[in-house]
């Protein structure tokens, strides 16, 4: 997959996330949105890092990554559960 598309990819789930916290009465959805997709990230670094400590540990790949920027916490959270049971 080329990077532009990547790129349009994030770009329209960005949209899309805005859309829904201004349909949701926030007063900056721009912000609100861009703060959920780097919770994701942000997350799935920790669970990293903390994988030393608690054994878990997810692999940072393209698919990880795009998970956790369209899914936020909970998307970190369902990668978590699947490879439990996985």
């Amino acid at each position: 997959m080329s990077w532009w598309k990547i790129c349009l990819i994030l770009f329209c789930v960005f949209i899309a996330f805005s859309i829904i916290h201004y349909k949701g009465k926030n007063k900056r959805p721009f912000k609100r949105s861009l703060i959920s997709m780097i919770c994701g990230v942000a997350t799935l670094f920790a669970v990293n890092l903390a994988g030393s400590f608690t054994g878990v540990v997810l692999p940072v790949s393209f698919l990880s990554l795009m998970v956790s920027l369209i899914g936020g916490i909970p998307g970190v959270t369902l990668m978590l559960a699947l490879s439990l049971f996985f």
